[in-house]
């Protein structure tokens, strides 16, 4: 290992001398360990999460206007979601690094202008909106795509271990 002396007399290890890329047969092995979690999953626990918060809210306070305002505030972050999922997912998206790093950023642009545009539309389309309720449902349901990443596969133990 080859040693790189600092000016303050500090020794830092040269990280690229250890570096070592790994084989077809250890990239397959470690994915199969680590498991990656479908955007469509996130979507789907995001949705969920939602109609569970919209449902509550409602039978809690008797008040329908609270369930429909919680509800816009799932389907806002629920439907931009969905359409970053499916741009992400997409063939274009999958081309090559570079094409995969821009379509990540358009993608995300897309998702934040849409759910900007749905908040500013929420008092022209729900009656008597209440905003303390649609933000919980918003907060709420964008929390809930850890859920989707504690609740994923678990890594496969090998047999061999």
């Amino acid at each position: 290992m080859k040693k790189i002396a600092r000016q303050d007399s500090e020794v830092v290890e040269d990280l690229d001398a250890e570096f070592k890329p790994l084989t077809a047969d250890e990239a397959r092995e470690l994915r199969a360990k680590n498991p990656s979690v479908s955007p469509w999953r996130v979507v789907a626990g995001q949705l969920v999460v939602g109609l569970v918060v919209a449902l509550a809210a409602w039978g809690l306070t008797g008040r329908q206007n609270l369930g429909w305002s919680a509800a816009y505030g799932a389907i806002a972050v629920v439907i931009p979601a969905a359409v970053f999922a499916r741009g992400l997912t997409g063939r274009f998206s999958s081309l090559n690094p570079g094409t995969a790093v821009f379509g990540f950023f358009l993608w995300e642009m897309v998702k934040m202008a849409l759910s900007v545009a749905m908040l500013i539309a929420a008092p022209r389309l729900i009656t008597a909106l209440s905003w303390p309720a649609m933000l919980i449902g918003l907060v709420v349901t964008m929390k809930a795509a850890w859920l989707a990443v504690m609740f994923s596969p678990r890594r496969r133990q090998q047999r061999d271990e």
